[in-house]
């Protein structure tokens, strides 16, 4: 029988079904929690079970009743995903298991509806979720790109091999140069981190949600500390470079990182990349996880991050509309908020539709910014 909750941060369940499940940092209670204090959203997830077999999904739940600049007395949300790789959780065995899959995520669709949700936008885990563009069909789970991975499981000497030619070189050559690696703890860097972050997030234009403030990182580490690595790149004295990496479950993932402007050409973090393949290694890890471009890109990050692997992951998203009325208004809405035809947002291609970045227009229509 089909058992089918929402469930909130604080419901023991949450933590019950991690400790059953292979999972990810971006799974985890404390997590979602500060992702949705700093989105100003609502932290759930749903649990769907039948036997042995576990679909567990979290999200945030956001209202939709101020996107086209006017408020309204409509009580109508939209869900997405914490930042990250999230996605689905699934018990072993469960995605040979197409049936329950389809009939699981049927159940997701409605539950969404009748609690007055219109649409949902989920990243799935390149990892945990691989495969599952087989099972769903392509107008629900849709291939958004690649992202690049560390087999940790090779050996040290196979991991070298396979690292691209000019980071060999350039890592020798910064080794030569007294370039020093080492992991240290966020809270006694939260200074020099921030520093390089901000200064790259500057650098490339990023979104200003990616701006996230000195208090969120403090809030990261007092909360999730034990799952948290920095590492940093100095020379002389000074730190060039940064990342924070997340350690769960045999995963390593390279969460946010930067380079400080004046040290950019030196590549430093090509360093610090290559030592963390080596350190999650020997810490037992199976994968190191380093995400592709930006906007799931094949830029200049997707191609620095694939000269360190030859490992391959798609990256993949459900798109799902749950209440077809309901967004088929906001869309409407937001278009003649913007003085344009709807056609013209949808074809900006971003999900879900009334929530495309456009300026209001009195002509052609611009984008200005990602998601």
């Amino acid at each position: 029988m089909l058992n089918i909750q929402t469930i909130d941060l604080n419901h023991p369940l949450w933590l019950k079904t991690l400790q059953k499940l292979p999972h990810d940092f971006y799974h985890l209670p404390e997590y979602v929690y500060l992702e949705s204090q700093r989105t100003h959203t609502i932290a759930k997830a749903i649990l769907i079970s039948e036997g042995e077999n576990l679909f567990f999904l979290p999200y945030l739940l956001r209202r939709c009743d101020d996107i086209y600049g006017e408020a309204t007395n409509s009580e109508v949300f939209d869900v997405i995903s914490p930042y990250g790789y999230p996605g689905i959780l699934l018990s072993h065995g469960t995605a040979n298991t197409p049936k329950f899959l389809e009939l699981a995520m049927n159940n997701l669709i409605s539950t969404l509806h009748s609690q007055n949700i219109c649409s949902a936008f989920f990243r799935l885990h390149p990892i945990l979720n691989a495969g599952l563009e087989n099972i769903y069909t392509a107008d629900i789970c849709q291939l958004t790109g690649e992202t690049i991975a560390v087999d940790l499981t090779l050996s040290p000497e196979e991991i070298w091999k396979q690292t691209r030619s000019d980071h060999r070189k350039d890592i020798n050559r910064q080794k030569r140069s007294g370039f020093q690696v080492r992991m240290v703890k966020l809270e006694e860097y939260f200074d020099e981190f921030i520093d390089c972050y901000l200064q790259t997030m500057a650098r490339v234009g990023a979104a200003k949600l990616y701006f996230f403030s000195k208090q969120h990182f403090e809030n990261i580490a007092h909360k999730l500390g034990d799952y948290l690595h920095l590492g940093i790149v100095e020379c002389a004295g000074e730190i060039m470079s940064a990342c924070i990496f997340t350690e769960c479950c045999g995963i390593v993932q390279s969460y946010l990182s930067g380079t400080k402007n004046q040290f950019l050409k030196l590549s430093p973090d090509k360093l610090l990349f290559d030592y963390v393949r080596f350190w999650a290694k020997e810490r037992g890890n199976q994968v190191l996880h380093l995400g592709g471009g930006y906007g799931s890109n094949k830029d200049g990050v997707y191609q620095f991050k694939a000269g360190f692997s030859h490992k391959r992951y798609n990256f993949l998203t459900l798109r799902l509309i749950t209440d077809r009325d309901r967004y088929d208004y906001l869309v409407a809405s937001k278009a003649k908020y913007l003085n344009i035809h709807p056609q013209e947002i949808i074809r900006s291609k971003f999900f879900p539709v009334y929530r495309s970045p456009l300026e209001h227009q009195t002509q052609t229509p611009k984008l200005i910014s990602t998601r």
